[in-house]
């Protein structure tokens, strides 16, 4: 089993994301963060008053965006994208089938930045990556 922590704005809005468009259930929530899951993966979701969002000790806040991933498998890759697509999210290509360049990593991103939802759908044996 793996487990992810992503660090997001709103715990609520995340929430509702990844349970309606991504299949997650939701194990636990608190004002302060969430825990869902889908198969095998256990997705934290970290809210601005959660530990995970304390200051590192330079004094650098821990923030939502990056480029962490994690695959969630899907049976038809087109029909997520229109799904998420009608949702309101936004990407940066359309699905990229691999293998690729190094210089391609790039491309078939979507994102909705400063702790909404980000992610990355890469066509690859019907997988979707999926990250923040």
């Amino acid at each position: 089993m793996a487990y992810v922590r992503y660090i997001v704005s709103d715990v609520q809005k995340a929430v509702d994301f990844y349970s309606a468009y991504l299949n997650f259930t939701v194990q636990q929530q608190f004002p302060a963060m969430a825990i869902l899951k889908r198969d095998d993966l256990t997705l934290w979701l970290a809210g601005p008053q959660a530990s995970a969002s304390r200051p590192m000790p330079d004094g650098r806040m821990p923030e939502p965006g990056g480029w962490n991933r994690f695959v969630v498998e899907t049976h038809d890759l087109a029909a997520m994208v229109a799904k998420l697509k009608a949702a309101g999210v936004r990407f940066r290509n359309e699905i990229v089938s691999g293998p690729r360049r190094a210089a391609d990593l790039g491309r078939g991103s979507m994102r909705k930045r400063r702790g909404a939802l980000s992610a990355r759908l890469v066509k690859s044996n019907n997988a979707a990556t999926l990250g923040r």
